[in-house]
């Protein structure tokens, strides 16, 4: 009988023993999760303010766009570092205020890489912490050097800053060479139909859309006017590749495919993906099936087309069994802009949709809507919904990222602010530079400071949007006057002269 119930004493110590592993196996799992999620970035160009539903907008609707926000935390003071792509992308992936770098403006289509190679980057972080890092979609930061030919390896690009796989754009939709590159190659690039490149002269033999505008379906309204590919004509000349140039069309399909795959294939180890959608950036021109689809013309149109793209996607990561544990980030590089340089009756058909949401300015502009941005983040497993008022930045992902998964941040200015990405804060930044090369604009709680710029007030007439530039001091309490109408510079001189030591200390 001793023995009997030795053996059944044993068989329950055993079934304790084992239960106990497997709690303890399933707590270390769930403690992995909580500092290892994966990480996206979905990052719209040109996107507005006020062209996102849940942000407000009643003519166009995003209901893929507002399942991150509906389900996350949709940010009322979120921010691009800058209101053109280039700085604002440096930014977000080198924690870097665009002004420490001279070259961080609008590149060239065969502009060199811009980031100083061994300096820290939010891709080389997370890839230091255990995660696989990849980009795909518009890149717009450079690639190679100066002499760098297309017809070979084309390095150094975001291999060489952190990421582990790249399919992405040459340049922008709208810049030579109309082609994409996959990690050190251009994708379906033959010998036989070597590509050339130049942003100087045209190649003999080559119609442009200044001279041929027969040969357009697009046409441009002002630049724009170069080499003809698909129909439309960009900026910059180029030559040969006909195997490898991509179909506009079709550029929608052929990102989300490859972040699909992306997913997929990184589905059992953390994983980074930035997600750089190219729409609403010019030329908008959506596949057929939605063509019409907003009843605001193309750009409404290549809107509603990327919110379904977005809408595949979070599908994807539900189907993979990956929500819980992924952390989605959906903002826009800088503000909205109607006539961008093709004419594709943006204004005409604009009827009263206001891209801006109210906010002053557009994409180009010192003032807000430049630079204020959508910005959400969903993660189901850890992110109570909601809606926040706390001053967060792009930029800020890097040392944020780096706290939540254990790594040591060394980027020059981004802070860790992940309390309040993560919803557990209503404080964010205290302050933070806007703009580029000097030229900027400085957010300090609830106020704007614009110092005084020369140039002129209105961009050029196509365009049409503010430029915030003044000979005077510009301050505006973006809480009472979110539409910058009031210049509070004369009679608030404590808060002004306030404002500006604040933005030299955040200089240094």
């Amino acid at each position: 009988m001793k023995q009997v119930y030795g053996k059944i004493l044993s068989l329950i110590l055993l079934i304790a023993l084992v239960s106990c592993k497997k709690d303890n196996n399933k707590n270390q799992e769930e403690a992995t999760n909580q500092s290892q999620p994966n990480i996206v970035v979905i990052y719209a160009d040109d996107l507005g303010f006020g062209d996102v539903s849940s942000y407000g907008s009643t003519e166009l609707k995003t209901p893929n766009f507002d399942r991150i926000a509906n389900e996350g935390i949709r940010f009322t003071n979120g921010y691009a570092t800058s209101p053109t792509c280039t700085p604002s992308r440096y930014s977000l992936l080198s924690g870097t205020y665009p002004f420490r770098t001279k070259r961080a403006q609008v590149l060239p289509g065969n502009a060199p890489l811009l980031f100083e190679l061994g300096k820290q980057t939010l891709p080389s972080m997370l890839q230091q912490a255990g995660y696989k890092t990849g980009v795909i979609g518009k890149w717009h930061l450079g690639l190679g050097d100066a002499n760098m030919d297309w017809n070979k390896k084309i390095a150094p690009g975001p291999l060489e800053i952190g990421f582990d796989y790249a399919y992405i754009m040459a340049s922008t939709n709208d810049r030579v060479p109309s082609v994409y590159v996959e990690n050190h190659k251009v994708v379906g690039l033959t010998a036989e139909d070597p590509i050339y490149v130049s942003y100087q002269k045209n190649f003999e033999g080559e119609p442009t859309g200044r001279e041929n505008p027969e040969l357009l379906k697009v046409h441009p309204s002002h630049g724009h006017d170069m080499s003809i590919h698909n129909g439309i004509s960009r900026i910059g000349y180029m030559k040969g590749g006909k195997s490898a140039l991509f179909i506009d069309e079709d550029m929608n399909n052929d990102f989300l495919k490859a972040s699909i795959k992306y997913i997929n294939k990184n589905k059992n180890n953390p994983f980074f993906l930035f997600y750089a959608l190219h729409q609403p950036h010019v030329p908008r021109v959506p596949h057929p099936r939605f063509v019409g689809a907003s009843g605001l013309g193309p750009r409404g149109d290549v809107i509603v087309e990327a919110d379904w793209a977005v809408g595949r996607f979070l599908d994807e990561l539900d189907k993979l069994g990956l929500s819980e544990n992924t952390i989605v980030i959906f903002s826009s590089d800088n503000g909205p802009v109607l006539d961008d340089g093709y004419k594709d009756d943006a204004l005409e058909k604009n009827g009263k949709h206001t891209p801006a949401g109210g906010l002053r300015g557009g994409k180009y502009s010192l003032f807000d809507a430049g630079t204020h941005v959508p910005f959400m983040i969903r993660w189901k497993g850890a992110i109570k919904p909601g809606v926040s008022d706390a001053l967060v930045s792009q930029m800020d992902f890097t040392a944020s990222f780096a706290a939540l998964t254990g790594q040591d941040n060394t980027t020059p200015d981004s802070k860790n602010i992940l309390d309040a990405f993560l919803g557990k804060s209503d404080k964010g930044r205290e302050g933070l530079i806007l703009g580029q090369n000097n030229i900027m604009a400085y957010r300090h709680g609830d106020w704007v400071l614009i110092p005084p710029h020369k140039g002129n007030k209105m961009t050029n007439k196509w365009v049409n949007i503010e430029t915030g530039r003044d000979t005077v001091y510009q301050l505006y309490n973006l809480k009472e006057d979110r539409a910058q109408q009031h210049n509070l510079a004369e009679t608030h001189p404590e808060k002004l002269e306030a404002l500006i030591q604040a933005l030299e200390l955040e200089k240094q």
